[in-house]
């Protein structure tokens, strides 16, 4: 089957090029020509673990291909995906649906065969209806259904998650669309991953409600571990104890300095947008957003802490490991990173960070903060060293190097990776979060 991807971002990339390698001819779609000159190159635009292999082999395999033309790419293909980018539209919040739409238009202008449009973007409920008024109104002489197929994808393991699903959702309830998309799945089906059919307005409101829902249990465990700091208690231990219940899971359970990312962000906002125009409001979700915002900066005041105070910290430097929201990613969009370097700034305190793939995302965003090349550049002179993101790199530090690289052995640690008992045997002021 011909599938056509337009959009070769995060979503659109992964999601091409693990369909070519299920045996699909491929073509990804994308205005910028300097991304497709790249990406015809073999370089990426994003840092995926496994995505440079992946698209290099099925490149060569003839089944996964670039362009910028438009009707080129969708000519011939029985599914046209949208994965174009969905940003909170400036000034109110609402997710921008330009993108979107102008997709739907140029496939209106374009298309010269039977298809289905399938939103693969993350979109408030009814976009799909708008997306299907655009290609009715282009009165075409073929057939055509619109569908919704939302990811569920994670940063730094996304192709794992394609292609070992909990669940792939399909909006639809087209008969002609449900055999297509059934067909476009079909080797995850074979292996037994639930396929969900549902209504399209469902299928729109489940990636919201599903995010939404993941980032309330990140700031539960978030206030948890701060009420544990006053009482005493180990937020890991009560992590434990309530993520062996199987109502509620483990996942999404780890204490930190609060979320961050291309999803939660946007679409908790969205929802709370969605929600407010339906005059259905979801309290929660909004105390959420709320909590998290303050957390980040927050946690620049733990920092603050850590080295004395407000009038002490004034002049000293802090070595920042971790920049990007998560590990294994160079994503920097609403990582928490940003509001502790800002906060540690305001505070009179010089930052030196080092990340293993953020920092050039990281300079335009920060430039109060002197990027390092490794490390252990970072800690020299340190009077804090402070862990914010849990890359592999930073768990198993030579903590001997550190207390005689750094200024002052004061380690805060706002990932839990570290032991506090074998940190402080090594003659460490420590401090990390939800644990006395």
């Amino acid at each position: 089957m011909k599938i056509a991807m337009v959009g070769s971002g995060y979503v659109g990339l992964v999601s091409g090029a693990c369909f070519a390698d299920f045996g699909h001819e491929v073509v990804c779609i994308d205005k910028d020509p300097a991304k497709i000159e790249s990406l015809r190159a073999g370089v990426m635009p994003i840092y995926e673990p496994g995505l440079a292999e992946l698209v290099g082999s099925n490149v060569k395999a003839g089944r996964l291909s670039f362009t910028t033309d438009l009707a080129e790419g969708i000519a011939g293909a029985a599914a046209i995906f949208i994965a174009v980018g969905t940003p909170s539209r400036r000034g109110d919040g609402h997710a921008d649906l330009s993108y979107v739409y102008a997709v739907a238009e140029e496939i209106g202008q374009n298309l010269k065969n039977d298809a289905v449009v399938v939103t693969k973007s993350t979109v408030p409920v009814g976009t799909g209806d708008e997306v299907e008024r655009i290609l009715k109104e282009a009165n075409l002489p073929v057939r055509i259904a619109v569908a919704s197929n939302p990811e569920f994808l994670r940063e730094g393991a996304a192709i794992g998650d394609f292609k070992h699903p909990d669940r792939i959702v399909v909006g639809t309830d087209d008969d002609w669309a449900r055999q297509v998309m059934s067909e476009v799945y079909r080797p995850l089906f074979l292996n037994k991953s639930p396929l969900l059919f549902t209504s399209r307005r469902s299928s729109e409101l489940i990636k919201y409600a599903a995010n939404a829902f993941l980032a309330v249990k990140i700031t539960f465990i978030n206030e948890m571990a701060d009420l544990c700091e006053k009482v005493g208690a180990d937020v890991q231990d009560v992590s434990r104890g309530i993520g062996m219940d199987g109502r509620i899971g483990s996942k999404f359970l780890h204490a930190g300095p609060g979320y961050g990312g291309s999803c939660f962000p946007k679409d908790t906002l969205a929802l709370l947008k969605t929600a407010e125009d339906y005059e259905a409001p979801t309290r929660i979700v909004e105390a959420v957003v709320k909590v998290n915002d303050s957390r980040k900066r927050a946690m620049g005041r733990k920092v603050i802490e850590a080295l004395g105070g407000i009038d002490a910290a004034r002049g000293k430097k802090v070595a920042m490991l971790g920049l990007t929201f998560k590990p294994n990613t160079d994503d920097m969009r609403d990582s928490p990173s940003i509001a502790i370097a800002m906060a540690l700034a305001d505070a009179g305190v010089n930052v030196a960070a080092y990340d293993p793939e953020g920092m050039e995302l990281a300079k335009p965003l920060m430039p109060e903060v002197a990027m390092q090349p490794n490390a252990y550049a970072a800690i020299e002179g340190a009077d804090a060293v402070v862990i914010v993101t849990e890359w592999d790199a930073f768990r198993a530090l030579d903590l001997d190097k550190v207390r005689k690289l750094a200024k002052a052995p004061v380690l805060v640690d706002l990932r839990n990776i570290y032991d506090p008992a074998e940190v402080r045997a090594k003659g460490f002021a420590y401090s990390s979060v939800g644990r006395a």
